[in-house]
């Protein structure tokens, strides 16, 4: 399919879906499985092959029905009535757009969304996303051939804040935190504090979540520090993850579609092109002058 042109009116269209989702997500409170849905979309992303990633394939029959897509064909059909305001936007757009406000509307970070991905009709095969019954050695295997890092595995997980595992779409149940529909710190206070076997028991005895690859984050020595960190400090928190769902966002995509105007680095050559132009008029004048009262 082809690029999207992102022009000022594209750019107006990205400013009204992002009204419409705040609306949509505040009314339904389905900012986890918008979440949910933006993450899987991207995250099939296959940095060797270049394939997967952020295109909106996630649409395709074929792919929401994998088991691992379980449940996201309602948080699509919720998509598609903002997509039917604003149908010149990508679904791969619009997709990523949901997940950064599912974030900001329950209180997280501010992620910077910059717009222009193609949508894609290819959908890979399945198992490209995190198996929740593995550990430490799968999620890098997962998140390595995306192109992230330990940094991002860890920062990435903390989205489990929102939200709470359904037994008909995981196999699991239960939320990860107190409150599933507000973004913050608490689902790496809440590792901390069962961090030891002893501990183990009691914390999933209190009703709260705790999968194999969230167990992995506390055990694996590597993933540890940044759950500590994350703990004691949620703008940390706040700052990584902002930075790691943007590099989830834009996996395969390199920004450079935009028509709004010429790059600051262009208007500054332009400008002292004409500054130059301007004196050099300025001093022949003044020569000419000289020259002619000469005479």
């Amino acid at each position: 399919m082809a690029m999207p042109v992102v022009d000022t009116e594209y750019l107006k269209e990205i400013d009204k879906a992002r009204r419409d989702l705040r609306a949509l997500i505040s009314s339904r409170n389905c900012a986890p499985i918008m979440l949910r849905l933006a993450w899987h979309d991207a995250g099939t992303y296959d940095a060797k092959t270049k394939t997967g990633g952020p295109n909106g394939s996630i649409r395709n029959e074929e792919e929401y029905s994998h088991g691992s897509n379980n449940g996201l064909k309602k948080a699509i059909d919720w998509c598609e009535e903002v997509k039917a305001k604003h149908p010149k936007i990508t679904y791969a757009d619009l997709y990523q757009l949901a997940g950064v406000v599912a974030v900001e509307v329950t209180g997280g970070p501010t992620i910077d969304f910059v717009p222009g991905r193609k949508d894609s009709k290819i959908s890979p095969k399945e198992g490209r996303l995190p198996d929740a019954k593995q550990g430490a050695a799968h999620l890098r295997d997962i998140f390595y051939r995306m192109g992230l890092t330990d940094k991002d595995i860890v920062a990435l997980s903390g989205g489990h804040t929102l939200g709470r595992a359904h037994p008909e779409r995981s196999g699991f149940d239960g939320p990860w935190t107190r409150e599933p529909l507000k973004f913050d710190n608490s689902y790496f206070v809440h590792l901390t504090i069962i961090a030891d076997t002893r501990e183990l028991l009691k914390g999933e005895s209190e009703g709260l979540l705790l999968l194999p690859t969230d167990k992995a984050l506390v055990e694996d020595p590597a993933f540890r520090p940044y759950v500590e960190l994350y703990a004691k400090d949620e703008e940390a928190f706040f700052r990584d993850y902002a930075a790691s769902h943007k590099k989830l966002s834009e996996l395969g995509f390199t920004p450079g579609g935009s028509k709004t105007g010429p790059k600051d680095s262009t208007v500054l050559a332009q400008s002292a092109v004409g500054v130059a132009v301007a004196a050099a008029v300025v001093i022949l004048s003044y020569i000419y002058e000289v020259r002619k009262r000469a005479k």
